[in-house]
Parts: C-alpha cells; sequence; structure tokens
C-alpha cells in the first residue's frame, strides 16, 4: 500500500467517525426545567414574594409513610381555604414530574398516594394562596 492509499483510508476514517460523532449529538436529549421558561423568569417576582411570605409562616413538612406522603402545611392556615399546587420537580427525567392540586384534610395536612409518583428524588414546589397572599417553597423528597 502507498502513501496515497493510506491518506485515502485516514480521511475515510475521519469522515466516518465524524459522522458518528454527528448523528450521536443530534441523538442526544435535552430537557429544560421547564419549556416556557421565558415566560416563568417574567413571573419570577411572584415566586420571590411567596418566599418571603411562606418564611413569615411556620415550616413545611414532609412525612413519607408506607402508603402515602404527607404534606404538613403551616399550622397558621388551619381553617382557612386553602388553593394551590404541588409540583413534584424530578431533575433527573421530566416524565417523572407530577403537577397535583392541593386539598388539605382538617390537620391542614395534603395527603398523597406514594402510587402516583415514582421512585426517584423530588423537589417539591409548592404554591399556594390564601385569599389573596400568595405562598411559595421549595423541599427535597427522595422516594
Amino acid at each position: 500500500m502507498n502513501w496515497g492509499n493510506k491518506l485515502i483510508l485516514v480521511f475515510i476514517v475521519f469522515a466516518g467517525l465524524m459522522g458518528t460523532l454527528v448523528y450521536k449529538c443530534m441523538n442526544q436529549n435535552f430537557e429544560l426545567v421547564s419549556k416556557e421558561y421565558y415566560s416563568d423568569e417574567l413571573r419570577y417576582q411572584d415566586k420571590i414574594d411567596g418566599m418571603n411570605n411562606a418564611n413569615k409562616l411556620s415550616d413545611v413538612t414532609i412525612f413519607k409513610g408506607a402508603e402515602q406522603v404527607n404534606i404538613q402545611l403551616p399550622k397558621e392556615l388551619a381553617g382557612l381555604t386553602i388553593k394551590g399546587e404541588a409540583w413534584f420537580y424530578c431533575p433527573t427525567n421530566s416524565i417523572n414530574d407530577r403537577k397535583i392540586l392541593i386539598d388539605v384534610n382538617d390537620e391542614n395536612v395534603f395527603v398523597i398516594d406514594k402510587a402516583k409518583l415514582a421512585k426517584a428524588k423530588y423537589l417539591v414546589k409548592l404554591t399556594w394562596t390564601v385569599g389573596a397572599d400568595k405562598y411559595h417553597t421549595e423541599k427535597p423528597l427522595s422516594l
């Protein structure tokens, strides 16, 4: 084999490796935290105000049971009408994300069946309103 054939072989191998690299890069899945991140950024001040309001209350606690997850909202809100949602955000896989409307019982506890959630690490983002006041807090959860 002369030097011309070796040079052509090097170019063919190089083109094959570059084609493989381009193919793998085009099939890579890049997940964003939110599909509407521009509009979420515009509403970020509401989140900051909600965190400040939530910091004025007692802490939100999460208890894991065998069959369910209990989220205890601040005791100062007991007996008040609470509307909002819990976003179980899984940073590693968006398929595991769940948004569930908050429905508290008489003890101000929000109960979620574990069957609705996959076994993963979550960041529970709670956003709720009581009257005109908005609240927001985030807590880690591992199932």
